[in-house]
């Protein structure tokens, strides 16, 4: 499974850190959120996870009010 995050375009709520904390962290430089383990890719950062990080992502996307966080298989 893989984790893509626009970051650009994050508003730095929270939710994903609230629902994923091991994948996910708050940057105290610009409030936005941070993609743990994640690899830059064009203007997205993305990083391959496995199933027992599914459903806490995926509740993480949905929750996402900007939908920057998409999941892929």
């Amino acid at each position: 499974m893989k984790i893509l995050f626009h970051r650009a375009k994050c508003i730095g709520c929270n939710y994903c850190v609230e629902v994923a904390p091991q994948r996910w962290q708050m940057s105290k430089r610009d409030g936005k959120s941070v993609l743990l383990g994640g690899n830059p890719k064009g203007n997205m950062i993305q990083v391959e996870v496995g199933e027992t990080e599914r459903e806490s992502n995926i509740k993480a996307a949905e929750l996402c009010p900007v939908k920057v966080i998409r999941i892929t298989k």
